[in-house]
């Protein structure tokens, strides 16, 4: 017991790291080279765009997909079975979350990133490829859906892997706006292919989109692959990763997937049910709103693509600005007050959007994109911490797959479903009301706030060796408090053993 006191009295000691670690102190404070940290998240986000691109085509030629694969439906039934196969890639989605976020807590984050780049661009290049239903029948659409599943197990090790990485390459007080750089990349992948479908849309005509422009977009994945490959071969591995390798516990320890469900599952349903409202709301606003103003409100496919694309446009700097707010006054109150915003305002925005005035209709987008975007730059710097360094590839995509599959990705499904049940154009906007509902009472009691702190495992990360400094002469209640969770965690591993 004496010998294990004095372990980790010598584990708790304090020192600045700056590449390499300070003779006298240890394993403390790490400084995050500036340069590094953009370059990690312009890599990551250019990435996650490619990734996004190839998700976002599928989403804005959904009415075209569902007429070229499933021509034996009509109408609105059409948009069902196209939304369908585009849900069905969220079943996979979980597996393939677990698969790669357990070898990314093995053998890094950068690999894994690389891997699940190469495999979507692949899948998406092969879409463009299928022969359509009038050519070879239903094997169509069965080519149609493996392509989907391979999209699908690819993305479920890409967004969380991509979160991570983030996280761990930034100082912890400018955590939230660097992570909102990751859905900026989200949002520049779907305003690409947004534009290169309303572009081709405008140029071939719908009757030549039909018949084979709507094949273009998805050919043009492999050369974007071949770029965002490029991008990520060239990243260096998160700090946070490697000062976790080179600790005597993790050298030779492989977390199950058993360890991660008996010892982080509180974290792993917090981080479900964010996901939920979070998914909820961003696959309504960018998946489903398109073809809802085609489908439903009978608005042209040029209409309804230019203007979810200039809402889009417009979303970048609001992103960023909830992303850099979120840092000074916290992520918590952030999330909360789009919630709020998204339960009062949700029915006038789609009254506007049903309205048939493009201006008014453009109004209505913008108050949903608003509010979504309080989502999108805050959860990318939210959910990383809510785990631990050893499991947070695995835990989180985990949590964030499980949850997008069940609620994200079946959002456009589920309410093209109701519309056609009901009749009733106004169910999306009931649908998210709900959604934020459950949001706001899980958020208020049960979330913590995380901007500006320590991700959980990982000693405090800063940019200037001045902060640094500043957090090693911290007064003695803290280091007390430091000491009081190091007894924690030795207890719990103790008693593990």
């Amino acid at each position: 017991m004496v010998n294990q006191k004095k372990h980790h009295r010598k584990r708790s000691k304090l020192s600045l790291k700056k590449g390499k670690q300070s003779t006298r102190q240890k394993k403390a404070v790490t400084i995050v080279n500036a340069k590094a940290a953009r370059k990690a998240v312009a890599a990551t986000g250019v990435g996650n765009a490619m990734e996004w691109f190839d998700f976002g085509i599928y989403s804005y030629l959904a009415v075209t997909i569902g007429k070229v694969f499933f021509p034996q439906m009509s109408g609105p039934a059409q948009l069902v079975y196209s939304f369908a196969t585009f849900a069905v890639a969220f079943l996979v989605r979980p597996i393939g979350g677990v698969f790669f976020g357990m070898l990314g807590d093995r053998l890094g984050r950068k690999r894994i990133l690389a891997v699940t780049l190469v495999m979507m661009a692949l899948a998406t290049l092969s879409i463009g490829l299928i022969p359509s239903y009038e050519s070879i029948g239903v094997t169509a659409s069965i080519l149609l859906l493996a392509a989907r599943l391979v999209q699908g197990f690819s993305t479920g090790g890409e967004y969380s892997g991509a979160m991570t990485f983030i996280a761990e390459s930034t100082p912890d007080k400018k955590r939230g706006v660097m992570s909102s750089g990751l859905e900026v990349g989200t949002l520049i992948g779907y305003i690409a292919g947004s534009g290169i479908v309303t572009l081709l849309t405008f140029l071939l005509g719908e009757q030549r989109m039909l018949e084979w422009g709507w094949r273009i977009p998805f050919l043009i994945a492999a050369p974007i692959g071949l770029i965002g490959l490029y991008l990520r071969q060239h990243m260096e591995e998160t700090p946070a990763f490697e000062a976790m390798k080179q600790t005597k516990e993790m050298k030779n320890r492989q977390v199950s997937l058993r360890f991660i469900l008996v010892y982080h599952w509180r974290a792993l349903l917090i981080g479900m049910i964010l996901v939920f409202f979070y998914n909820v709301v961003n696959y309504m606003v960018l998946s489903y709103m398109p073809s809802h103003l085609n489908a439903v409100l009978g608005y042209t496919e040029m209409t309804g693509l230019l203007l979810i694309l200039i809402v889009m446009v417009i979303m970048i700097p609001i992103v960023l600005t909830m992303g850099y707010v979120s840092d000074k006054i916290g992520n918590k109150r952030v999330i909360q007050g789009g919630l709020v915003g998204l339960v009062i305002l949700s029915l006038p925005a789609f009254w506007l959007i049903g309205s048939g005035i493009n201006t008014l209709v453009f109004f209505g987008l913008m108050i949903l994109a608003v509010f979504s975007a309080a989502f999108q730059g805050t959860m990318p710097s939210l959910l990383p911490s809510l785990f631990f360094t050893s499991v947070r590839y695995g835990a989180l995509s985990m949590t964030y797959n499980v949850s997008a599959s069940l609620f994200g990705g079946t959002t456009p499904l589920v309410v093209a479903w109701l519309i056609q049940l009901t009749g009733e154009p106004l169910v999306p906007a009931y649908y998210l009301i709900a959604a934020c509902l459950i949001g706001i009472l899980f958020v208020t009691f049960f979330v913590k706030e995380t901007s500006g702190k320590p991700l959980r495992g990982s000693p405090p990360a800063v940019e200037k060796k001045h902060e640094a400094e500043a957090i090693v002469e911290k007064p003695l209640w803290w280091k007390e408090e430091k000491k009081k969770i190091e007894r924690r965690i030795a207890d719990a591993e103790d008693r593990k053993e």
